[in-house]
């Protein structure tokens, strides 16, 4: 047992995963249902990730604010924000011209017993409102990543102006220093934790695949085929953009490829936060960069979900036969990129923003009961490419302000 154990703490995390996603899906293929007796090793999985969230956002941040001029950060969150915008209306824009191209949903009709309730989306205004937290401990414990990057800011610029300031310089050094020992004790159990993940996964595919069945995919087999197809045309135009700022899409996958990974078996883009940020570490970006624009991006930036949104909204289209205008694509565009921005990154956000847009563009709401069946296999895709955009973004920033110096 000690050889074996020694062999798998040697092999590379990459084999270790790859090697589970097969066993899971072999699993949850020849077990079914059953298979949901795993279910209790991925939820480890998902604790242990969402317990290093809070120190992980909350130390690297303060570090990275004391590690940069203030000016420098106002810069950059400019250009982050601009990104985000522009890469969610982009993605919608994809995954309307891809699904107009195959027509996912032709053929297809409604259940008249099908229902579904349009859930309560929290909007733009209740988002920019949660930036400053009412108090620090709600912030923590109802894991509001941005009240914690509000707070991370405060703390952080209070610790750089202690440390500058002619009384208080000495004690502003010591609370930094602290700081900056926790970071770096966070990503020791980080380094831990990346030992589990391989056996998480394993357990999370292997439900997800039991759950939903061959009958199921079978069924809706052309949307979902659709939908990873823009799924993998908005990650060509993602390695076109790396090419075009001179970063090196080998490197960038070899880092980023257990993050894209983990966000697919675990559909949440918040729950896979410290892998994402830990992958970002490895690519040598600027603490103060990843440390705000990935949990931001975790919360507004869902490339992933906005293409689902697309695909979802031609489905629906092509179900009741009623193909959608250009006005009707120009609404999903304008509505979806709000939409996504108003929605947090975890298991089923997906269909609160499918049923917002298609409330606004007045598609039928028993299509969104139909597209529930697959749920969890289009969740997967579309959370996978929201954590690589948000890794491309703050990758291309990065470049960009290192040239800058």
């Amino acid at each position: 047992m000690k050889k074996v154990w020694s062999s798998y703490l040697n092999a590379s995390l990459i084999l270790k995963i790859t090697v589970a996603l097969i066993l899971g899906t072999a699993v949850g293929l020849v077990f079914g249902e059953d298979a949901a007796v795993l279910a209790p090793l991925g939820d480890l999985l998902i604790k242990l990730l969402s317990f290093l969230i809070i120190p992980l956002v909350l130390f690297t941040l303060i570090v990275g604010v004391n590690q940069t001029k203030l000016s420098n950060l106002g810069s950059m969150g400019g250009k982050v924000f601009l990104y985000y915008s522009l890469t969610s209306a982009f993605a919608i824009i994809v995954g309307l011209t891809v699904a107009s191209l195959f027509d996912p949903g032709t053929g297809l009709s409604l259940d008249p017993d099908q229902s579904f309730d349009v859930p309560d989306n929290p909007g733009i205004i209740s988002v920019l409102l949660n930036i400053v937290p009412s108090n620090i401990v709600t912030a923590f414990n109802e894991m509001n990543l941005l009240g914690i990057i509000f707070t991370a800011f405060a703390f952080g610029i209070a610790i750089s102006s202690l440390r500058t300031s002619e009384n208080h310089a000495e004690l502003g050094e010591h609370v930094y220093k602290v700081i900056e020992g926790l970071n770096e004790a966070t990503f020791k159990i980080m380094n831990v934790v990346l030992q589990y993940v391989p056996i998480g996964i394993f357990a999370i595919i292997a439900k997800t695949i039991g759950n939903q069945g061959i009958d199921t995919i079978l069924s809706l087999g052309n949307m979902i085929a659709v939908l990873y197809i823009a799924l993998i045309v908005q990650v060509a135009i993602y390695v076109v953009f790396l090419v075009f700022f001179k970063v090196s899409p080998k490197e960038f996958f070899s880092k980023a490829r257990t993050p894209m990974i983990t966000a697919f078996a675990t559909q949440s883009s918040s729950g896979t936060l410290p892998l994402t940020l830990n992958a970002a570490n490895g690519l040598g970006l600027p603490k103060s960069l990843y440390g705000f624009s990935l949990p931001l991006g975790a919360t507004i930036n869902m490339d992933g979900a906005a293409i689902r949104i697309a695909i979802s909204a031609v489905f629906a289209a092509n179900v009741v036969g009623a193909p959608l205008s250009f006005t009707d694509m120009l609404m999903i565009v304008i509505v979806g990129t709000l939409a996504t921005i108003g929605t947090a990154g975890v298991p089923g956000a997906g269909i609160v923003m499918i049923a917002t847009v298609f409330a606004q563009v007045g598609l039928p709401m028993e299509t969104v009961a139909l597209l529930t069946a697959v749920d969890a296999l289009v969740g997967m895709g579309a959370t996978a490419l929201n954590v690589t955009g948000d890794l491309v973004g703050a990758t291309i920033i990065g470049r960009k302000e290192k040239n800058k110096k």
